[in-house]
């Protein structure tokens, strides 16, 4: 962290290290936190199609939390990407020893939510650098992940591949990608940001279609066509409506 950076954290408000602290919570130990228990019992698809779901509940909210309203045309974008969603995975068959992993994905949801509502505010008002926001929040939702793992599931053992994965997921699916991601909400609002994170949808079946050889049937190319069109209307919509 700059010189300039260590300025800004010796002159937070004790205001701001709260709101950073229930950011780091939120969006790192309970929203990262239930999707890994998910993952537990869930296939990843399940997973993922679930938190297509958090662009709702960011919508609903995001006037009162943030005055920031959602138009009727991006209500039309949000809908449209969320059912194409439903399409794709039809038809969705969940066993009932995998309840336990619904809750928990459903609590990752709204965690989820209400961390993109939070970032924003943070990300508009605090004044501070996308890498400042992000270190403070992670560091403090990282370690208190860490603690609740350690404590329930132990460290195990780890050869040097796993190691190498997680020192992957650290630096790339962590460090880089939430700093990105608190560097959009400084422009975007967090209905928008939230939209986007539903592209990981035809990113991921892209991927597994590359690298694993799963071929797509034309009910879900369809529905990852629909996705792109919902996510494509949101964000031309800001443009016109700014």
């Amino acid at each position: 962290m700059k010189s300039t950076h260590r300025q800004l954290v010796k002159n937070l408000s004790k205001s701001t290290w709260l709101q950073l602290i229930l950011l780091g919570m939120v969006f790192y130990t309970f929203t990262q936190g239930a999707q890994f228990i998910g993952l537990a019992f869930l296939p990843a698809a399940t997973v993922t199609h679930l938190l297509n779901f958090s662009p709702i509940f960011v919508a609903i909210t995001s006037g009162i939390v943030n005055k920031e309203g959602t138009t009727f045309t991006q209500w039309m974008g949000i809908l449209l990407s969320v059912a194409s969603a439903i399409i794709y995975f039809l038809p969705l068959s969940i066993p009932a020893n995998q309840i336990i992993g619904l809750v928990a994905v459903f609590v990752g949801v709204l965690a989820n939510a209400s961390s993109s509502l939070l970032g924003r505010k943070i990300n508009t008002q605090s004044g501070l650098p996308a890498i400042v926001i992000t270190t403070i929040s992670m560091g403090i939702g990282g370690v208190l992940l860490l603690i609740a793992g350690a404590t329930t599931q132990g460290f195990g053992q780890l050869d040097w591949l796993q190691w190498l994965i997680i020192v992957w997921l650290a630096v790339v699916n962590t460090a880089i990608a939430f700093t990105l991601w608190n560097k959009s909400l400084q422009s975007l609002t967090a209905v928008e940001s939230s939209i986007i994170n539903n592209t990981m949808l035809p990113q991921i079946a892209i991927l597994a279609w590359v690298f694993l050889d799963e071929a797509l049937i034309l009910r879900q190319i369809i529905g990852l066509g629909l996705v792109t069109i919902g996510i494509v209307i949101v964000q031309v919509w800001r443009g016109k409506k700014r």
